[in-house]
């Protein structure tokens, strides 16, 4: 590369080892940076706009800590100015840099021979938070949502103005709120390649197989600038200040900001803690969900300065961080993995012998940590897709349908893909309502992954990792046909909100500890208070009641997975409530959900009949003279 020389005369002097990345200091500009080895290192200084270095101002080897070299540039007019590192004839960004240059467009290609199209910039200018505070909702209070920044607004559905943006993503907001949404989970939104580094000759030219071509890495779980938002996801050329009002609107708004965090093993722990730090002190992030070897995240679990911030893992061993209560005032930490997933799904398409693992799910709720429950995320099938498919379908990845999990434990209810008969779209429907109430009506803190609730879906491919296109990004066109079923999830979200009983700081003991004379759950079969377990049902009763939540209220909610109809008796209420129907997924006309003080009082209140694949909620409330009946 040419070099062009600086207008003004630098000092450089000795740095401060103790912060790595540049830092902004009275009397200058301190770059501090671990390189490994005995190389030469240099910084790389360009003037904005232009292609050539500006100048190279090496490390001199005595300002050497173990693998940090520091200096500090004094008279550097760092707003005019960007900057890489040198080393062993290789130009590389900052990992501590907190603006990428070059990287705007999403899905562009960059050439190894071309390295320093992309910089690293300066970022010293202040944010007014104004009143802004971390929200801090407790883990069972929580309704989060999965969504990719781009493919939740890329669709031209989404009628947003900035599309594929963090500031369309603050457009949404209302959209969010509306649907009862009080937590938002961000698939990677720092800086990542998402095209891999061509070699000249590699050019994207006709002449490539498609084989050779290089797939959009469109999710982002790779290594990358971890201190940096995504540059391609601002709408503004401030992508800082953009993402730094998303947070702020969203805390406004009663919502949380989760990131999620992909650190394969070759970083450095102590480059991941002072990202976590960084993006905590510095964008007030909620929380963050952590991929990475477990021996990181139990470190990260004992860090006082993220005490308070939200820690998301496959597994916590909390029972060997407290070894006896007291747990802590905050509970931070919470567990996320796929054991829900699995049997919920398998309980959901009917499966045999569910029914213990099926209760035990709903009901767990471990003590010193959350428990993140989903049926769906960004790695498999989308909602539409686990009821319409029985197979994979990733052609499109260009991977032979060699990619993605082959156990998915879907069922297409009768037909593959898409299909225009009316049996078998209502029963999908009707399974899609089931899934949401299975994971709504369950302890913990439930996940929606973005579009579940207007039906979205990727034709049957569970893996679009590399699609940067209609397939992985939310058609809000579904928006209108499928009302149906974001009504019912707003209704039954706005249920989970209005009774604590299903959202309890503890697990149920499936006893009366407050000797009321009910246990605070219990199960129930064709005979009350005998919950039949055998390995060939595929149903049960699962009745809470609302007195250990300060409730005058008892639940009821009846599972049926089975093919076939099924009684189900009711214990005796208390003789000032009687058992109304509060939700059922078997409702022909799609009106599932009762308005509250609207239910239809039971005509038989010691037993009732719940349709093949159905769910029944009742609800034990005070009586009422006159009120509508209705029969199950």
């Amino acid at each position: 590369m040419e070099e062009e020389k600086l207008e003004i005369d630098l000092v450089v002097k000795k740095g401060n080892y103790q912060r790595l990345g540049v830092t902004k200091e009275e009397d200058g500009i301190n770059f501090a940076v671990a390189v490994a080895g005995s190389h030469e290192v240099k910084l790389v200084l360009y003037k904005k706009g232009s292609p050539h270095i500006a100048q190279e101002i090496p490390f001199p080897k005595e300002h050497l800590i173990g693998d940090i070299l520091a200096i500090k540039v004094c008279g550097l007019r760092w707003s005019e100015y960007e900057y890489n590192y040198w080393s062993d004839g290789q130009i590389f960004q900052d990992p501590y840099a907190q603006l990428i240059v070059g990287r705007e467009h999403f899905g562009e290609a960059v050439s190894l021979e071309d390295g320093d199209t992309i910089r690293c910039g300066f970022a010293f200018e202040t944010y007014d938070w104004m009143e802004d505070t971390n929200p801090q909702i407790p883990y069972q209070e929580i309704i989060s949502y999965q969504l990719h920044v781009r493919g939740f607004t890329r669709h031209n559905g989404s009628k947003v103005r900035h599309k594929g943006t963090f500031l369309g993503l603050q457009e949404k907001i209302p959209y969010l709120r509306e649907l009862g949404i009080n937590q938002v989970k961000l698939m990677p939104a720092y800086e990542f390649d998402e095209i891999k580094k061509l070699h000249a000759q590699m050019s994207m030219s006709y002449e490539m197989r498609q084989e050779e071509m290089p797939r959009v890495n469109y999710w982002g779980y790779e290594a990358g600038n971890y201190f940096a938002p995504k540059k391609s996801y601002g709408a503004s050329k401030d992508v800082i200040r953009e993402f730094k009002d998303l947070v702020r609107t969203m805390h406004a708004n009663g919502m949380e900001v989760i990131m999620e965090f992909y650190f394969p093993n070759q970083i450095n722990s102590r480059l991941i803690m002072d990202c976590l730090t960084f993006w905590v002190t510095n964008y007030h992030i909620d929380g963050f969900h952590i991929l990475a070897d477990q021996v990181l995240c139990n470190m990260l679990a004992k860090d006082p300065l993220l005490s308070r911030t939200k820690i998301m893992a496959v597994y916590f061993p909390t029972e060997e961080f407290y070894s006896e209560p007291p747990f802590p005032e905050y509970e931070n930490l919470a567990e996320c993995n796929d054991g829900f997933l699995i049997d919920i799904r398998r309980f959901l398409k009917g499966d045999e012998d569910q029914l213990n693992q099926f209760t035990y799910r709903i009901r767990r709720n471990p003590a010193g940590r959350g428990i993140i429950n989903y049926i769906t995320n960004h790695d498999g099938f989308t909602l539409m897709d686990l009821v319409s498919y029985d197979e994979k379908h990733n052609e499109a990845n260009g991977e032979q349908n060699r990619d993605g999990s082959s156990y998915n434990y879907s069922w297409n209810c009768g037909v593959e893909g898409k299909s225009r008969k009316k049996k078998i779209l209502d029963l999908r429907m009707k399974q899609i309502r089931n899934a949401f109430l299975l994971l709504l009506l369950s302890q913990g803190t439930p996940m929606l992954l973005a579009g579940d609730e207007i039906g979205n879906s990727q034709e049957g491919n569970n893996n679009p990792y590399c699609q940067d296109n209609e397939i992985s990004w939310v058609d809000w066109n579904l928006n209108k046909k499928n009302q149906e079923i974001l009504q019912f999830v707003k209704d039954v979200i706005a249920f989970r909100k209005r009774h604590k009983i299903l959202h309890m700081p503890y697990e149920l003991r499936v006893m009366d500890t407050v000797s009321c004379g009910y246990p605070d759950v219990s199960y129930h079969g064709s005979r009350a208070w005998y919950g039949a377990f055998e390995h060939t049902n595929r149903q049960v009763g699962v009745m809470y009641c609302g007195f250990y939540a300060g409730e005058d209220i008892f639940l009821y909610t009846a599972y049926n997975m089975h093919w076939v109809e099924h009684e189900f008796a009711l214990p005796h209420l208390p003789e000032n409530l009687d058992w109304y129907t509060a939700i059922d997924t078997g409702k022909s006309d799609g009106n599932c959900v009762y308005e509250e003080g609207s239910e239809p009082l039971l005509e038989v209140q010691n037993i009732f009949t719940v349709l093949p694949r159905t769910i029944v909620v009742l609800i034990g409330r005070a009586k009422e003279k006159d009120k509508k009946t209705t029969r199950c």
